[in-house]
């Protein structure tokens, strides 16, 4: 089996960001006969100025063209796609930043929307964040059978909060995705350190598709996508540029790491409850 991670940096053409997502595919090298598992960063169809913008794009999710089109995609090129984020109308106006994962055939196994808006002060141009302006929060995890093993959803700032983390392990992660837009600043400093902690205190393959570069507003993202393993070592990593990184999946050692270090069962703290 074969995980594949595209850095990306999308900007405002939706329509040119499918292109991208869609050429990529066409190239991408493949191991024959193997099973293929594609993760793709936060925004991917839509990034850089206002956030706003996604409201425009949004629609409910049976009608929304983005989730048909990137279900499509999976079926065209036969993987199954982490499809970065996609902005779903809310009750209250605002857009759910949710994730889908499709199967080779195009169908939706399920979805993560993000619980954890990133409303913060950065040292970068863009200064202020206010996520919670145009997203809803989530209200539950994800965690997904697939023939790779049980895959985890989080997305981005997500990745700061280790009970979340935690709850996915305690449901049965073996992978977690993490489609992300990290800035630069914020990448620069804690992106590395955070995805190998998040892979050793869980004991999980990290999956961190991350957008790259200056986007169009003026944004900058840090990229470093990275696949990270169970002990923490790093499989592969695309520092700058667009593209691909790649590695098998050997979940033998993800078994050998979790009976020699069962910390599941050694953690005398209770069980994670999400906030309502």
């Amino acid at each position: 089996m074969q995980i594949n991670l595209l850095q990306c940096q999308s900007g405002a053409d939706v329509q040119a960001n499918l292109d991208f997502i869609r050429a990529q595919l066409a190239r991408l090298p493949r191991i024959a006969n193997e099973p293929q598992l594609v993760v793709l960063p936060e925004a991917c169809l839509l990034f850089g100025g206002l956030e706003s913008e996604q409201k425009k794009i949004a629609k409910a999710a049976d009608e929304s063209p983005l989730v048909e089109s990137l279900a499509n995609i999976a079926k065209q090129y036969q993987v199954y796609l982490i499809a970065g984020t996609i902005p779903i109308l809310a009750h209250d106006g605002r857009v759910y930043s949710r994730s889908y994962l499709f199967n080779d055939r195009g169908q939706e196994l399920g979805n993560y929307d993000k619980l954890h808006l990133f409303d913060v002060e950065v040292s970068d141009s863009t200064k202020t964040y206010r996520e919670s302006d145009t997203f809803f929060p989530g209200n539950k995890i994800s965690v997904i059978e697939t023939p790779f093993g049980k895959i985890g959803l989080a997305i981005c700032y997500d990745l700061r909060f280790p009970e979340l983390f935690r709850a996915m392990r305690l449901a049965g992660a073996e992978l977690i995705a993490l489609p992300s837009a990290f800035t630069k600043v914020t990448g620069e400093a804690h992106w590395q350190t955070l995805v190998q902690a998040r892979a050793i205190e869980t004991q999980c393959f990290m999956l961190a598709a991350n957008q790259w570069g200056a986007c169009d507003g003026g944004r900058e993202t840090w990229g470093q996508s990275m696949i990270v393993d169970p002990w923490g070592r790093i499989l592969a990593q695309k520092e700058t540029g667009c593209g691909w990184i790649q590695a098998p999946l050997d979940k033998s050692q993800l078994n050998n790491i979790r009976q020699k270090i069962p910390v599941a069962a050694h953690n005398r703290f209770v069980e994670p409850q999400l906030i309502e």
